[in-house]
Protein backbone atom coordinates (compact mmCIF):
# COMPACT_ATOMS: atom_id res chain seq x y z
CA UNK A 1 0.00 0.00 0.00
CA UNK A 2 1.32 3.41 -0.98
CA UNK A 3 1.53 5.96 1.84
CA UNK A 4 -0.29 9.29 1.28
CA UNK A 5 1.94 12.31 0.72
CA UNK A 6 0.88 14.05 3.92
CA UNK A 7 1.76 11.09 6.15
CA UNK A 8 4.97 9.38 7.19
CA UNK A 9 5.49 6.04 8.84
CA UNK A 10 6.17 6.09 12.58
CA UNK A 11 9.09 3.75 12.01
CA UNK A 12 10.88 6.50 10.05
CA UNK A 13 10.63 9.00 12.90
CA UNK A 14 13.56 9.70 15.20
CA UNK A 15 11.44 9.63 18.36
CA UNK A 16 10.45 6.10 19.43
CA UNK A 17 6.73 5.57 19.78
CA UNK A 18 4.95 3.39 22.34
CA UNK A 19 3.20 1.38 19.67
CA UNK A 20 6.12 0.99 17.27
CA UNK A 21 4.75 -2.19 15.73
CA UNK A 22 1.88 -0.34 14.08
CA UNK A 23 2.14 0.40 10.38
CA UNK A 24 -0.42 3.14 10.64
CA UNK A 25 1.02 6.41 9.27
CA UNK A 26 1.15 9.50 11.46
CA UNK A 27 0.25 12.96 10.07
CA UNK A 28 3.02 15.45 9.37
CA UNK A 29 2.86 18.56 11.50
CA UNK A 30 2.58 21.44 9.00
CA UNK A 31 2.13 24.80 10.62
CA UNK A 32 0.50 27.69 8.69
CA UNK A 33 3.82 29.56 8.78
CA UNK A 34 5.49 26.77 6.83
CA UNK A 35 2.67 26.64 4.31
CA UNK A 36 2.96 30.37 3.58
CA UNK A 37 6.63 30.02 2.69
CA UNK A 38 6.92 29.58 -1.03
CA UNK A 39 10.12 29.04 -2.92
CA UNK A 40 11.35 32.21 -4.51
CA UNK A 41 12.03 32.17 -8.20
CA UNK A 42 13.93 34.71 -10.27
CA UNK A 43 11.99 37.20 -12.36
CA UNK A 44 12.65 37.26 -16.10
CA UNK A 45 14.69 40.32 -17.02
CA UNK A 46 16.10 42.12 -20.07
CA UNK A 47 18.97 44.62 -20.03
CA UNK A 48 20.69 47.17 -22.24
CA UNK A 49 23.21 49.96 -21.74
CA UNK A 50 23.85 53.54 -22.75
CA UNK A 51 26.85 55.84 -22.37
CA UNK A 52 26.24 56.60 -18.68
CA UNK A 53 23.52 54.13 -17.66
CA UNK A 54 22.47 50.48 -17.62
CA UNK A 55 18.78 49.62 -17.82
CA UNK A 56 17.24 46.43 -16.44
CA UNK A 57 13.59 45.60 -17.04
CA UNK A 58 12.14 42.95 -14.74
CA UNK A 59 9.15 41.47 -16.58
CA UNK A 60 6.66 41.00 -13.74
CA UNK A 61 2.96 41.51 -14.43
CA UNK A 62 0.59 42.55 -11.67
CA UNK A 63 3.43 42.97 -9.19
CA UNK A 64 3.10 44.37 -5.71
CA UNK A 65 5.34 44.79 -2.67
CA UNK A 66 8.16 45.75 -5.03
CA UNK A 67 11.51 46.22 -3.32
CA UNK A 68 14.59 47.44 -5.21
CA UNK A 69 17.87 48.03 -3.38
CA UNK A 70 20.89 49.52 -5.11
CA UNK A 71 24.40 48.95 -3.78
CA UNK A 72 27.74 50.00 -5.27
CA UNK A 73 28.24 46.76 -7.21
CA UNK A 74 24.95 44.92 -6.67
CA UNK A 75 21.20 45.21 -7.18
CA UNK A 76 18.56 43.32 -5.20
CA UNK A 77 15.02 43.01 -6.55
CA UNK A 78 11.98 41.28 -5.08
CA UNK A 79 8.21 41.37 -5.52
CA UNK A 80 5.05 39.30 -5.37
CA UNK A 81 3.22 38.67 -8.66
CA UNK A 82 -0.08 37.40 -9.92
CA UNK A 83 -3.11 35.94 -8.24
CA UNK A 84 -1.07 32.96 -7.00
CA UNK A 85 1.20 35.28 -4.96
CA UNK A 86 4.41 34.05 -6.55
CA UNK A 87 7.46 35.51 -4.81
CA UNK A 88 10.17 36.57 -7.22
CA UNK A 89 13.66 37.61 -6.23
CA UNK A 90 16.82 38.53 -8.12
CA UNK A 91 20.19 39.42 -6.70
CA UNK A 92 22.72 40.55 -9.29
CA UNK A 93 26.43 41.14 -8.71
CA UNK A 94 27.09 43.76 -11.38
CA UNK A 95 29.96 43.83 -13.87
CA UNK A 96 30.91 47.38 -12.89
CA UNK A 97 30.20 49.85 -10.13
CA UNK A 98 27.14 52.09 -10.08
CA UNK A 99 26.10 55.21 -8.21
CA UNK A 100 23.33 53.94 -5.87
CA UNK A 101 22.13 57.48 -5.07
CA UNK A 102 21.61 58.40 -8.74
CA UNK A 103 20.04 55.05 -9.69
CA UNK A 104 16.26 54.73 -9.76
CA UNK A 105 13.38 52.46 -10.74
CA UNK A 106 9.88 52.82 -12.18
CA UNK A 107 7.02 50.42 -11.48
CA UNK A 108 4.34 49.77 -14.14
CA UNK A 109 1.60 47.15 -14.45
CA UNK A 110 3.73 44.95 -16.67
CA UNK A 111 7.28 45.49 -15.42
CA UNK A 112 9.76 47.24 -13.16
CA UNK A 113 12.42 49.21 -15.03
CA UNK A 114 15.65 50.08 -13.20
CA UNK A 115 18.04 52.78 -14.38
CA UNK A 116 21.51 52.18 -12.97
CA UNK A 117 23.90 55.15 -13.26
CA UNK A 118 27.40 53.94 -14.05
CA UNK A 119 30.14 55.08 -11.69
CA UNK A 120 32.41 55.43 -14.74
CA UNK A 121 30.41 56.92 -17.62
CA UNK A 122 31.69 55.85 -21.02
CA UNK A 123 32.98 52.47 -19.90
CA UNK A 124 31.26 49.64 -21.79
CA UNK A 125 29.94 46.59 -19.97
CA UNK A 126 30.35 43.37 -21.98
CA UNK A 127 27.77 41.72 -19.71
CA UNK A 128 25.53 42.67 -16.80
CA UNK A 129 26.83 40.17 -14.26
CA UNK A 130 30.23 40.10 -12.60
CA UNK A 131 30.68 36.39 -13.20
CA UNK A 132 30.83 35.07 -16.73
CA UNK A 133 27.94 32.62 -16.29
CA UNK A 134 24.70 32.17 -18.18
CA UNK A 135 21.61 33.22 -16.23
CA UNK A 136 18.46 31.58 -17.60
CA UNK A 137 16.30 34.49 -16.45
CA UNK A 138 18.43 37.23 -18.08
CA UNK A 139 18.60 38.29 -21.73
CA UNK A 140 19.64 41.26 -23.84
CA UNK A 141 16.96 43.76 -24.80
CA UNK A 142 17.70 43.93 -28.53
CA UNK A 143 14.78 46.33 -29.14
CA UNK A 144 16.58 49.00 -27.09
CA UNK A 145 20.19 47.97 -27.65
CA UNK A 146 22.32 50.61 -29.31
CA UNK A 147 26.03 50.44 -30.05
CA UNK A 148 26.80 53.76 -28.42
CA UNK A 149 30.59 53.33 -28.58
CA UNK A 150 30.58 53.94 -32.34
CA UNK A 151 28.37 57.03 -32.13
CA UNK A 152 29.70 60.53 -32.01
CA UNK A 153 28.92 62.82 -29.09
CA UNK A 154 26.73 64.96 -31.40
CA UNK A 155 24.51 61.99 -32.24
CA UNK A 156 24.18 61.10 -28.58
CA UNK A 157 23.33 64.64 -27.54
CA UNK A 158 20.70 64.98 -30.28
CA UNK A 159 19.14 61.73 -29.12
CA UNK A 160 19.12 63.05 -25.56
CA UNK A 161 17.53 66.31 -26.72
CA UNK A 162 14.87 64.42 -28.67
CA UNK A 163 14.08 62.26 -25.62
CA UNK A 164 13.81 65.34 -23.42
CA UNK A 165 11.44 67.05 -25.89
CA UNK A 166 9.25 63.96 -26.10
CA UNK A 167 9.10 63.64 -22.31
CA UNK A 168 8.15 67.28 -21.73
CA UNK A 169 5.70 67.44 -24.59
CA UNK A 170 2.10 67.05 -23.47
CA UNK A 171 -1.16 66.69 -25.36
CA UNK A 172 -2.18 70.32 -24.65
CA UNK A 173 1.06 71.78 -26.01
CA UNK A 174 0.65 70.52 -29.56
CA UNK A 175 1.37 73.19 -32.17
CA UNK A 176 -1.44 74.54 -34.35
CA UNK A 177 -1.36 73.00 -37.80
CA UNK A 178 -1.76 75.24 -40.81
CA UNK A 179 -4.85 74.53 -42.86
CA UNK A 180 -4.19 73.34 -46.39
CA UNK A 181 -4.79 75.83 -49.18
CA UNK A 182 -8.33 75.91 -50.44
CA UNK A 183 -9.81 74.72 -47.15
CA UNK A 184 -12.44 77.06 -45.82
CA UNK A 185 -12.24 78.15 -42.23
CA UNK A 186 -15.30 78.28 -39.97
CA UNK A 187 -15.55 82.04 -40.39
CA UNK A 188 -15.64 81.95 -44.20
CA UNK A 189 -18.02 79.06 -44.66
CA UNK A 190 -21.56 79.86 -45.72
CA UNK A 191 -24.58 77.71 -45.03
Amino acid sequence: MKTPVSFISRRNRDVPDEDDSSDRPAPIDISPALMSRRPRQPAAAKWYERHDSVFIEFCVEDSREVCVAFEKSKINFSCITGSKNIQQQNSVDLFGDIDPDESSHRHTQRSVVCCLRKAEAGRSWPRLTKEKTKCNWLSLDFNNWKDWEEESEDDLSSFDRFSEIMNTMGGDDLPDLDEPEGAASDEESEF
